[in-house]
Order: C-alpha cells, then sequence, then structure tokens
C-alpha cells in the first residue's frame, strides 16, 4: 500500500524544462482521467460500503479529492493500480479539520456540495491560486437550498464555510465552471426534500454530462430539461462499485498536438472514444485543421500534415486552449479559438499567459475577450514561464518541440497536478526534454 501524500506548495520542488527542437515518435499510455478518477472519490466516499477504484490518476489533484473525502470520514486504501474506499454514506460526518484543496479547483466546487449535507460547520482553502477562484454563486445556491454559506473574505473567493444540512428548493445559478453544477447535481441528489436547478449560461457541457452519468450509473432518479433544469427528489443513497477509469482525454491533447505538430507518428493508448469527456472533441478539432489522425489497432496515431488556420469554438473544451493556441502557431493563415471566456478562471487566466508566453516565443497572438487569435509564423525557443499552471507549462513544452532551438520552461513542477509522468513520457517518444532543479 502506497502512503497519501500531502501536496502543499512547501513541499513541491521547483523544477524546470528545457527542451530542444526535434522530431517525435512512438507510443505512449495516457494515464487515467483526473475527472472521473475525482467523481469517482466522491461517489465512493458518499456510498455506504467499499468501492474500488481500478487504475485511477495519481496526481496532486485526485489525492487532494482522497484527502477531502478521508476528512469526510470516508477510509481510502490508495493501493498500487486501485484505491479501496470505504464510504461513510449520507449524510457525511462533520469534518474535524479545515479541508485543504491544494491546486484542485474540482476538489473545491464538489466538496462545498459535500459540506452541504453535513449537520455542522465545514471549513475549505486551498493553495494560493485556490484562494483566487471565484466561489459565491455556488454559496449563494447552496444558501437557496437551506445551507450557511460564506466566503471570510470581500473578494468572494476561499477560504470559504458552509454548514448543512442541505433541505431543499429551488435555486438558480449562473455558471462560470460546469463544476458549480457537477456540486449542485451531487448535493441535490442528497438533498433532504426536493430540489429544483435552473442553470443560465450552461458552459463545459461534457463535464455536467459526464457528471449524469456517474448519477445514471448509481441508479439515481431525476428530471432534466436540455441541461438548464434539473429536479430531484432527494433523499438519494448512493451504491458501493467497481470501475475502472478512462485515459484523460485532456492530458492526451499534448500527446495529439506533439504529434500535429513534431512529425510523428504519436501512437495514443487507453482511450475510449465513447466516453463522455470533451476533450475528444481535441481529435476533430486537428482533422480540420489538417492533422493526419488515424484510430489503429494499436492506438490513436496521428501526424503532422499540412496545417491550416480554422475558427474553433472551445466552450465544451476550454482546457483545450492552451495546446490548440501552440498548434495554431504552426497552422498556415489564422486560427480563432473563441466562445471561451472561463478559460480566464482556471489555474490562471489562460487566455492571457498563453497570448504572453507565446508572444515571447514570436508568436504572432492577440488576446480576444473570449479566447484568442493566431496567426501561424513559427516559435523560437527562448525562456518562457510555466506561471504554476500544468496546462501552460505542458503546451510550452509541446511548442518547444517545433521551436528553433532550446526552450527553458519556469515552474515545470506544476504538471505533477494531473500528469507527474509527463516528462518521462515526452521521453519515450524522443523528446529532447531535460529536468532541472
Amino acid at each position: 500500500m502506497s502512503v497519501l501524500r500531502v501536496f502543499t506548495s512547501r513541499s513541491v520542488v521547483e523544477m524546470l524544462f528545457q527542451v530542444t527542437h526535434g522530431a517525435v515518435k512512438g507510443a505512449v499510455e495516457i494515464p487515467a482521467s483526473k475527472s472521473h478518477t475525482v467523481r469517482a472519490v466522491f461517489f465512493a466516499g458518499l456510498a455506504q460500503g467499499e468501492s474500488v477504484i481500478e487504475a485511477p490518476l495519481e496526481s496532486r489533484d485526485t489525492l487532494a479529492a482522497v484527502n477531502c473525502a478521508r476528512t469526510f470520514g470516508a477510509s481510502v486504501k490508495t493501493e498500487s493500480g486501485a484505491w479501496i474506499v470505504r464510504g461513510v454514506g449520507t449524510p457525511p460526518p462533520v469534518p474535524e479539520n479545515v479541508i485543504d484543496v491544494a491546486n484542485s479547483g474540482t476538489t473545491l466546487y464538489i466538496g462545498l456540495g459535500v459540506a452541504s449535507l453535513c449537520d455542522g460547520y465545514s471549513v475549505f482553502t486551498g493553495d494560493e491560486q485556490i484562494r483566487r477562484r471565484p466561489v459565491e454563486p455556488l454559496l449563494a445556491s447552496l444558501r437557496d437550498l437551506g445551507a450557511e454559506a460564506f466566503a471570510t473574505k470581500s473578494n468572494a473567493c476561499p477560504p470559504a464555510v458552509i454548514r448543512g444540512p442541505l433541505k431543499g428548493g429551488q435555486t438558480t445559478i449562473k455558471v462560470l465552471t460546469s463544476q458549480y453544477v457537477t456540486s449542485l447535481l451531487i448535493a441535490g441528489a442528497c438533498a433532504q426534500k426536493p430540489v429544483e436547478i435552473f442553470v443560465e449560461n450552461v458552459l463545459e457541457q461534457p463535464y455536467i454530462e459526464m457528471t449524469l452519468a456517474w448519477l445514471d450509473s448509481q441508479g439515481v432518479q431525476y428530471e432534466k430539461e436540455n441541461l438548464s433544469h434539473f429536479r430531484f427528489e432527494g433523499g438519494a443513497r448512493f451504491k458501493p462499485f467497481k470501475r475502472r477509469m478512462p485515459g484523460d482525454f485532456s492530458s492526451a491533447t499534448f500527446f495529439l498536438a506533439a504529434g500535429a505538430i513534431a512529425g510523428g507518428p504519436v501512437v495514443l493508448r487507453g482511450l475510449d472514444m465513447r466516453d463522455t469527456q470533451g476533450d475528444k472533441a481535441v481529435v476533430d478539432y486537428l482533422r480540420a485543421m489538417g492533422a493526419r489522425i488515424e484510430l489503429t489497432p494499436d492506438g490513436l496515431a496521428v501526424s503532422t500534415g499540412d496545417l491550416k488556420g480554422v475558427q474553433l469554438d472551445l466552450n465544451a473544451t476550454p482546457d483545450a486552449l492552451p495546446a490548440m493556441a501552440v498548434v495554431a502557431c504552426f497552422a498556415r493563415g489564422t486560427t480563432r479559438l473563441v466562445n471561451v471566456p472561463q478559460a480566464r478562471l482556471k489555474e490562471t487566466d489562460r487566455i492571457s499567459v498563453m497570448a504572453a508566453e507565446l508572444s515571447k516565443m514570436g508568436a504572432r497572438v492577440r488576446e480576444l475577450p473570449d479566447g484568442l487569435e493566431v496567426e501561424g509564423a513559427g516559435l523560437v525557443g527562448t525562456t518562457v514561464r510555466g506561471h504554476g499552471d500544468h496546462r501552460v507549462v505542458m503546451a510550452l513544452a509541446v511548442a518547444a518541440l517545433a521551436a528553433k532551438g532550446t526552450t527553458t520552461i519556469s515552474e515545470a513542477e506544476a504538471v505533477d497536478v494531473t500528469f507527474p509522468n509527463f516528462a518521462q513520457l515526452m521521453k519515450n517518444i524522443g523528446a529532447r526534454l531535460e529536468e532541472k532543479n
């Protein structure tokens, strides 16, 4: 049995990536989905009995979810290849300590909903980035449904305090992230009385559909109208389960992009095109731009093609923005990545950060209110910042594969949030990448 690692900003060793121009080719096993793993931990923690999460992603974000579930009373054994979770049922007991979600926004938002089921106070905090994440729309909806919920600071960001139990009722929420809706769906299913949720400005629909698929697998009954109106009877009880986690399309995005701009074929194994993950749309995005992509018996193979600029609506796939911005730098003509204002509310303002860092590499990029406009002109290696954002770091590492010369990327330790073996897998396909402390 492995020991649960508690990640904090003080325990993470600072790291640089140094990446030199060069072609890549080979096969990679894509790690498990973060989104599924975090949901699995919470559903198992709220189930009455023992669940088995097979092939989970072990990363800073998913271990933050494990820590949160344990704080709510669940027993979690993080064994190699499978996590054994003995859940506490609903309502969960009141935590005996403050819950530190580290850098995990998904854990924060789902955890706030779980806390609303407790008959007592729960306190949430996280790292510097989490303490800039807006929570007030979710807290307001939890108050509508009978909980006490407030942020301790005037900026309406964590730390946040929740007191349940969630009684029921009606709420309307304006969505800044689909994680608000996921939190309300899980908590609303377990509320004491019926719950009705109206959603304004539906974003990131595939992630909402993923949560509904988990509720379906639990036999939870609900009514819905599109993804903008939900009704639960309340009182749901979750059942223990055994389930294997699928490969993560959000992580796969970076290797899809690498194959598209730096030779290939790069073969990605462990992906299920039938899964609900929204970022599988990146395959279609890259095909539209001219990349050669083939589903083979060995996996999904991607190679460089005659890339051309296109307009892509990334509303459902905000995590794809950093990697797609990189691919756009190597496409003929103009690429517009639009309708994704929520990308500004991730670990960083990814629209602004990617515009700034790619500009350092010589990109012709213009920041839009809701995305980026990129004129393909290639890139040149230089020193860039990762901004402590795992997806920014990985996108810049992929950009360096096709940029002239060598690129040095700071704050590369951030990849541990979702993809701890990213550097090794890059090396496995031939990337000339060095890790330096």
